[in-house]
């Protein structure tokens, strides 16, 4: 099986212990300068079907957490994941703290050493690409490990999901909410799972956090509630009261008391939503005494917030 990377001293390999079909693959780069005008050099390409399961990168240089990080799947001409590097990664503002590691994400390095554990399947092929941002470093070195196996599958909520299903990225940036206002993070057709969630948000109040996230399976307009406010839903309470943590189902990777900002990832796969006829994901700023749709008064008097989401979603 070949496996394609970007020129440079890149390591490639493919193991040949199979298993049942399983095959690892993978590839590295060890800081090289691929990045030069602002290009989207590739990172990893292979062909075939499976699953990829790993993804690190380093760089200490200017920009290097706006470094645009894209999966094309399938022979896609525009990438169905496409994250900025930390808030693909849960961290919103660009927050430097380190070290701290989960089972899906962490951050090792002041600058660098930022990993993902996220499966992602394709069926046909899969190229990985990283773009500088335009106000970054020109031509810095950067380091990465993708890694994977051929002709794996995903397992979600302890149940194994079909073989088409596939990975998204829905992004909402710097989007300004009214007090009270219900937005989308999301809204998808067909069936899937919601997979993880990220937000960042920044106010002149923290009352934005009292806010319920709310799920509408199959056009429903009675909503699972999945929080009682939104640091609940993140597994905080009392407006995070005991600052920054990083767990395996939720971590708050910024959190500003002076400039009422935060940043926090919440995984749903030991806690997963499934959904059969679309899903329509949303939160609000702030929120009202008890959460119900005919209450008129917002609770605490919330402000106008700048919300930036990442929603990852498996459709199939």
């Amino acid at each position: 099986m070949l496996i394609i990377a970007a020129s440079g001293m890149f390591v490639q390999n493919v193991l040949a212990d199979d298993t049942d079909g399983l095959r690892a693959i993978g590839g590295m780069g060890k800081g090289e300068r691929v990045l030069e005008g602002g290009k989207e050099a590739v990172l990893f390409e292979h062909k075939g079907k499976g699953c990829l399961s790993h993804f690190w990168f380093g760089g200490n240089f200017k920009g290097v957490e706006d470094t645009r990080i894209r999966y094309y799947v399938d022979g896609e001409e525009v990438a169905s994941i496409d994250m900025d590097l930390y808030m693909g990664h849960g961290i919103g503002f660009n927050d430097n703290q380190a070290p701290w590691a989960t089972k899906y994400v962490g951050k090792i390095g002041k600058r660098n050493g930022i990993f993902n554990n996220y499966r992602i399947p394709f069926g046909e092929s899969i190229r990985v690409t990283a773009q500088r941002s335009k106000d970054a470093e020109d031509n810095p070195q950067i380091w990465w490990i993708v890694r994977g196996v051929e002709n794996g599958r995903v397992r979600l909520g302890g149940v194994e999901l079909p073989e088409e299903a596939r990975l998204k990225l829905i992004r909402l940036e710097n989007y300004d909410a009214k007090p009270l206002e219900e937005f989308d993070l999301c809204k998808v057709d067909g069936k899937g799972a919601l997979f993880q969630v990220a937000i960042a948000a920044k106010s002149a109040k923290f009352e934005y956090l009292e806010a319920c996230m709310r799920a509408y399976l199959g056009g429903n307009q009675k909503p699972l509630m999945l929080s009682s406010g939104l640091e609940d839903y993140f597994l905080g309470t009392y407006y995070f009261d005991t600052g920054k943590f990083h767990a395996d189902t939720a971590g708050l990777t910024h959190f500003d008391r002076k400039a009422k900002s935060f940043s926090a990832y919440r995984f749903h796969d030991e806690d997963p939503v499934f959904f059969q006829n679309g899903l329509r994901l949303t939160c609000r700023c702030g929120e009202t005494e008890h959460g119900l749709a005919d209450e008129k008064e917002g609770y605490l008097n919330p402000a106008k917030t700048r919300y930036t989401t990442y929603t990852w979603v498996y459709q199939w």
